[in-house]
């Protein structure tokens, strides 16, 4: 007997999805998405040690300026392009081998750091310019493959909540260094990067390719198994046949079909990462000169500031659930616009024992760094399945331009040379913090006359507007 044919029109694929949105979640989904956080919160830890790194072998290596800055800037110029490259590739053949593939290459380039010959820093940058064209790999494949497996019920919530983590890798990098460095040494420190290795078998049989990407490749039973194995729900109606003929001809230019959706994703990311990474990299310097604190003071200082992001995190992990996404991006780029604005004109004046700077700082840090996880997953719900790698490409790789727009910017304000550590003087605080509340109204204003409202609507399979059900 001939099997019967899968459904061919979006229209009869609603049955197959309407399935999926209103299945409970399983032990299957959580084991998934508690992989794809680890996963993140190991390359991230990897991508932020070789600041430590660097420390100790710049000295020692007597690398000139000009030297630690290229180790430094590799990794993120490896990010922007890995970012470009991998969306295509993830989208054609898949977001589970992007996955396993670009997790193996940050860790082992990491790690292979701790073998390198004494002075190699050629070899250095080389090694962290991979590692960063693996984590913007794992990054992209791991929020897509999130996005698209989460129910349109609680994608919203669900997939800016596995970005919070993201932060407990980066405070693992500086609590392993300040404890390990002296006992390990930095090549042991370096070593360390292997570790993700040991998520590649979990990530082989419990995370799943996307039922999404299968549908618009055309491979329905297969979507359908890997939603019945999910869900635990074989009987689940007909997955859909491939739906879009243009997915084998989908090229880098299609992203830019709807402009006003790519100028919106890369809006929002340059002005939020200028924002957040030049207060990150400048802020801790702007505290000891202004308020005439020692620079271990100004850090202890700043641990308020990143608790604080810690917390906005969490809550625009939740926020957006009931105000939508893009009435959280304009609470978030403008907030983080009156908080740095404020900033600029706070000096060194007080609010009871508390400096109002390093308060304006506290409030911002809710927004500039909070933020990051409503921003995180949108590019992803704003293009189509066959087009979802690339956009989340698009906005890693916007993210990555900002992380060099703010320091450069802040340089050039502050009359300085050096684009890795803006110096830091009385007359640059004015402007410096004004350019990065012009950042972030930037993004206020991308939301407001660029945004495209994603909650609560389930992703597009074919269709660019995105606005129905498939």
């Amino acid at each position: 007997m001939t099997a019967t044919p899968p459904p061919r029109t979006a229209a009869d694929a609603d049955a197959f999805f309407d399935a999926i949105d209103n299945a409970p979640l399983t032990d299957r989904f959580w084991l998934a998405v508690g992989l794809l956080m680890l996963v993140s919160v190991f390359d991230y830890f990897d991508f932020f040690i070789v600041g430590f790194v660097i420390s100790v072998v710049g000295p020692a290596w007597q690398l000139t300026y000009a030297q630690t800055s290229i180790v430094l800037l590799s990794a993120g110029l490896g990010s922007i392009v890995g970012a470009l490259v991998l969306g295509p590739i993830s989208d054609r053949f898949g977001r589970k081998p992007m996955l396993i593939g670009a997790v193996a290459l940050c860790a082992i380039s990491s790690g292979a750091v701790g073998f390198i010959a004494d002075g190699s820093w050629q070899l250095f940058a080389v090694l962290r310019f991979l590692a960063g064209f693996g984590i913007s790999g794992a990054t992209l494949a791991s929020i897509t493959i999130a996005v698209e497996i989460t129910p349109t019920r609680v994608r919203t919530m669900l997939t800016s909540a596995m970005i919070v983590p993201v932060s407990f890798g980066i405070l693992a990098a500086a609590a392993l260094s300040s404890t390990m460095l002296p006992v390990i040494g930095w090549r042991g420190l370096a070593m360390i990067g292997f570790v993700p290795l040991v998520l590649l078998i979990p990530c082989m049989f419990f995370v799943p390719e996307s039922v999404r990407w299968l549908v618009v490749r055309g491979r329905a039973r297969e979507a359908h198994a890997v939603a019945a194995h999910q869900l635990r729900q074989p009987a689940l109606p007909p997955a859909p046949a491939k739906l879009d003929s243009r997915v084998d001809a989908s090229r880098w230019s299609d992203i830019y079909a709807d402009p006003r959706r790519f100028w919106f994703v890369v809006l929002m990311w340059v002005g939020f990462s200028a924002a957040s990474y030049g207060v990150y990299l400048w802020g801790p310097t702007i505290l000891s000169l202004v308020l005439g604190v020692t620079p271990s003071e100004a850090a202890g200082m700043f641990v308020m500031v990143g608790l604080a992001g810690i917390a906005g995190r969490i809550a625009f992990s939740v926020v957006p659930q009931f105000i939508g996404r893009r009435r959280a991006g304009q609470l978030i780029g403008f907030g983080i616009a009156l908080a740095l604005g404020a900033a600029a004109f706070s000096s060194d004046a007080l609010v009871g024992a508390l400096p109002l700077l390093l308060i304006c700082l506290i409030v911002g840090a809710v927004f500039f760094d909070g933020g990051a996880v409503n921003l995180g997953p949108m590019p992803t719900e704003l293009f189509p399945a066959r087009l979802a790698a690339r956009g989340t490409g698009l906005g890693q790789a916007a993210n990555g331009a900002g992380r060099i727009i703010g320091p450069l910017v802040l340089a050039l304000i502050a009359g300085a040379n050096n684009v890795v550590t803006p110096a830091a003087t009385k007359s640059a605080v004015v402007p410096g913090f004004l350019f990065l509340a012009a950042c972030g109204l930037v993004v206020g204003l991308a939301f407001t006359f660029l945004g495209i409202e994603t909650h609560g609507r389930r992703l597009a399979l074919e269709d660019p507007a995105a606005d129905g059900k498939s």
